[in-house]
């Protein structure tokens, strides 16, 4: 008899001492991180879908592009509408992908698919995602092989919602590596980037959903920290993350406010506007890393 499938496919999980985290067959996303069963991002159940991109990859691109429209090499591309109420495509084509297991170990998993050419998208990409624990946190690592004939831009990005263990999302100060702004309407953006101070934001009261750009790396590294009471936990990201957008729904299930730190190599509608996009040759194979960790 066939057993009922969780909507996130099997669940991975993987430790190292204390640390562990659960890692979702569809879509690749990162469903749990604790350490010493402290919790350092936001959980949802096994048995329901990702709220809000909860741990989502999302490959290749993050983010809205505006109507799904863009172009490649001078022709027009029209990617499926995901986000039908605003008529954009968002967050990538592998967040309801089944991952195939390319290695497993007790403290790491590396899955793998392909972005296959299909309306909108005009060249195959073959796409590893590496979760591993350790005592240094949480390390994610992104590759991203062009498996075409042609060039092509992309971008990747991650939609972890962070948690500084216990602490009240309320009671926690956000403070990004970012050295711009990017005013945004409907996800969209209206206006160029501006300056700004690395932002420093306390959450109470607070909404975002706001794009920041100019992510300065220390010690090579880009790195995002949320503080609460009783300790910090930082996302830290290689500097091709120049980007990151805060979120901050009031429904998480189980939680109520929540705050999303998505580590992005690009804008949202970044294929429009080519702020951020890399470009992989063929044959050629991209990696990035980001990670958690708690401070």
């Amino acid at each position: 008899m066939l057993m009922p499938m969780p909507p996130t496919g099997e669940q991975f999980e993987i430790r190292s001492g204390a640390a562990l985290a659960v890692v979702t067959e569809v879509g690749a996303g990162l469903r749990a991180f604790s350490v010493d069963g402290r919790p350092y991002v936001e959980t949802f159940d096994e048995t329901a879908r990702p709220p809000r991109g909860s741990g989502n990859v999302l490959v290749p691109w993050p983010n809205r592009t505006a109507g799904g429209r863009w172009h490649w090499n001078g022709k027009p591309q029209q990617l499926a509408l995901t986000e039908p109420g605003a008529g954009n495509a968002i967050h990538g084509l592998l967040r309801h992908t089944f991952y195939r297991v390319e290695e497993r170990t007790p403290d790491s998993v590396t899955l793998a698919a392909v972005v296959a050419p299909q309306p909108g998208w005009p060249v195959p990409l073959a796409t590893t995602v590496r979760y591993a624990v350790g005592e240094d946190g949480l390390t994610v690592t992104h590759t991203v092989t062009n498996a075409g004939t042609e060039p092509v831009p992309f971008g990747v990005g991650a939609h972890p919602y962070l948690r500084a263990g216990d602490a009240d999302t309320d009671d926690c100060t956000l403070h990004l590596a970012a050295t711009t702004a990017l005013p945004l309407g409907g996800g969209l953006p209206v206006a160029s980037a501006s300056p700004v101070a690395p932002p420093e934001i306390a959450l109470r009261g607070t909404e975002l959903d706001h794009a920041f750009g100019g992510c300065t790396p220390v010690d090579g590294l880009v790195r995002h920290r949320l503080s609460g009471p009783g300790g910090d936990v930082e996302l830290w990201a290689d500097p091709d993350f120049g980007w990151v957008q805060v979120f901050t729904p009031d429904d998480h299930p189980g939680r109520g406010r929540a705050v999303a730190v998505e580590p992005m190599t690009c804008p949202p509608d970044a294929l429009n506007s080519g702020d951020g996009l890399l470009t992989v040759a063929p044959g050629e194979t991209w990696t990035g890393r980001w990670g958690i960790a708690p401070r």
